[in-house]
């Protein structure tokens, strides 16, 4: 059955109105590390959409999946609408317009009712609305001349990875018949777990951003054991799903953690 709830869309109007107010602030739209940290987060939201999106078409902890979808909708819509305020380039204007106008297509489709003939175009579209966000993310990186920009956008980076790792776990679930799934799943367990060994390694970090590091790779560490029970097809989805977001968490909290050391 369809999803567009009342609460939906009392969701979506709230984060328009909250946008309407905080783009009024001269002092957060300078807020430079704060662009590169929302310009990476549609990246993940490009994602975490369609994961969700996958998880109500399979029934899996669909309260939840629908919260997330509702709370996700909403934060990509904010975000869009403040970067557009804040760009200091025409070429991130111009991403930001290209990722906006595939952005209208790729909700249409999430917010149709879950089909399993119509994932794959959905998929589609969310690898689409990935490419254009991350355009825009490194034009915006550029533009901030920031030293804590790269580390930002590198931590930003993982939530999206923990999501999209979670995202073609599902669609292997739901066994949708696309042969690169497999190997999107396994590339994006790779590129996680190389970015986690660099980000350790960052001439950046603080005694805070170590131990969020640390505890990352603890989470990360489990996660792999449930990523490995895939390959002889026993399937783990719930389980997945909720590594997923503990590993979101854990990178959301590190790359505010980035985000929040001295811009110089």
């Amino acid at each position: 059955m369809p999803r567009l709830t009342i609460k939906h869309w009392f969701n979506i109007a709230l984060a328009l109105l909250f946008s309407a107010v905080t783009l009024s602030g001269h002092a957060e739209l300078s807020n430079d590390a704060e662009a590169v940290n929302r310009a990476g987060q549609q990246r993940m939201l490009s994602q975490r959409i369609t994961k969700n999106y996958l998880m109500l078409g399979q029934d899996i902890r669909p309260d939840i999946a629908n919260r997330q979808l509702d709370d996700s909708l909403a934060r990509f819509e904010e975000n869009q609408l403040w970067l557009e305020q804040y760009a200091k380039s025409d070429a991130a204007r111009a991403a930001l317009k290209n990722s906006g106008a595939v952005w209208q297509e790729f909700r249409q489709a999430a917010l149709q009712a879950p089909d399993k003939a119509q994932a794959n175009n959905v998929i589609t579209l969310s690898e689409a609305l990935l490419s254009a966000a991350e355009t825009s993310v490194k034009l915006i990186e550029q533009d901030t001349g920031l030293a804590s920009a790269e580390i930002i956008n590198r931590s930003g980076r993982q939530r999206m990875l923990s999501q999209r790792i979670a995202l073609y776990y599902m669609a292997l679930s739901w066994k949708l018949a696309e042969p690169s799934y497999s190997e999107r799943f396994n590339q994006a367990v790779s590129e996680f777990d190389q970015a986690l060994s660099q980000l350790e390694q960052s001439a950046h970090n603080t005694n805070e951003t170590r131990a969020l590091l640390k505890k990352a790779d603890a989470q990360w560490q489990f996660s792999r054991k449930g990523f490995a029970l895939s390959g002889d097809a026993r399937f783990v989805p719930t389980l997945i799903g909720t590594t997923s977001e503990s590993l979101l968490n854990n990178m959301e909290t590190l790359t505010k953690a980035y985000t929040a050391l001295p811009q110089s």
